[in-house]
């Protein structure tokens, strides 16, 4: 396989409390759950063709770690950040994860060029989505 016809892929795991809520969460924000690699302990959320996010019961989670879950509603772990076609996408999105039971952060990232909303998921992960104006990537 030449290094051109490879696509790296990303795989973002996450603890959840209720992985039935979380699968529904996910399928109302437009994505579909992978039910090859989804069983009682995990769903594998197709984000893209080259992201995944793995959600995992904080039991199943524990597995591959032995370091202490962190509590998304009262630490930050990681921030996830995905790109949007436009600026009306990241609002859609942002305003569907609201519409599931998500939270809506009340910061707005507007330059212009750039612009970008973030949302916490049922067990307070951070997604931030973000558009940017293909010009200001060029120049």
């Amino acid at each position: 396989m030449s290094a051109t016809s490879y696509q790296q892929m990303i795989f973002i795991n996450l603890p959840v409390n209720d992985l039935d809520a979380s699968k529904k969460f996910f399928t109302e924000l437009g994505y579909s759950i992978n039910p090859q690699f989804s069983d009682e302990n995990a769903a594998s959320v197709v984000i893209s063709d080259t992201i995944v996010t793995m959600l995992l019961t904080k039991s199943f989670y524990a597995t591959f770690t032995d370091k202490e879950i962190a509590d998304a509603t009262k630490t930050s772990e990681v921030l996830v950040c995905l790109s949007a076609e436009s600026r009306a996408k990241v609002d859609e999105l942002v305003d569907k994860a609201v519409a599931a039971g998500g939270t809506a952060s009340p910061k707005i990232q507007d330059m212009g060029f750039m612009y970008g909303r973030a949302f916490d998921d049922l067990d307070g992960h951070t997604w931030e989505v973000v558009w940017m104006d293909p010009a200001a990537v060029q120049g």
